[in-house]
């Protein structure tokens, strides 16, 4: 699908395709189609980033609230969304060993009760490894650093998301 394609997409089929390019946050492509048309791929990537700039702290934290612990419940239940899943499962989210998996439970729950919200990274940017050395240092950061760091990941996940969508030849990293 070019950008042509994506401008003449009617409103419900924008969002149907669109909405989850940023985490169970739908509302964020509904209020970016009425800005259409997109001259490109980057602007209406940059169109959903103003979005979530313009909301207030509060906002940013309810976009970081829409994630999934990593290596969490809803991965055992098999209940996210199929973007996290593909996402976790190609940092080696769905395959931790025991230890791993408790290391991984166990600060997830120290990162949410420091920030209250969960601790958000571009899987696909990363692997487990890193992923869980990310967790264990951010989880010393302050609670505003953390939220703009956490918002700057969601654009890196929205990013590869849209490009996932829109491009045939989409690159596994930005």
């Amino acid at each position: 699908m070019d950008i042509n394609a994506v401008n003449a997409l009617p409103y419900e089929d924008f969002v149907n395709i669109f909405g989850n390019v940023v985490e169970k946050c739908p509302i964020i492509t509904a209020s970016v189609w009425s800005r259409r048309p997109f001259v490109s791929l980057p602007a209406l990537e940059a169109a959903i980033s103003e979005f979530i700039d313009s909301l207030p702290e509060s906002g940013k934290e309810g976009i970081l609230r829409c994630h999934p612990d990593l290596a969490g419940r809803d991965l055992q239940r098999g209940t996210l969304t199929l973007e996290s899943r593909e996402e976790q499962a190609r940092a080696g989210l769905d395959s931790l060993n025991s230890a791993e998996a408790s290391r991984m439970t166990r600060l997830n729950e120290e990162y949410k009760e420091r920030f209250g919200f969960p601790f958000v990274i571009c899987a696909r940017m990363n692997d487990k490894a890193n992923i869980l050395r990310q967790l264990s240092e951010r989880c010393q950061n302050e609670r505003a650093v953390e939220r703009a760091r956490g918002i700057e990941e969601v654009k890196k996940i929205c990013r590869l998301r849209l490009q996932g969508l829109v491009l045939t030849d989409a690159p596994n990293k930005l």
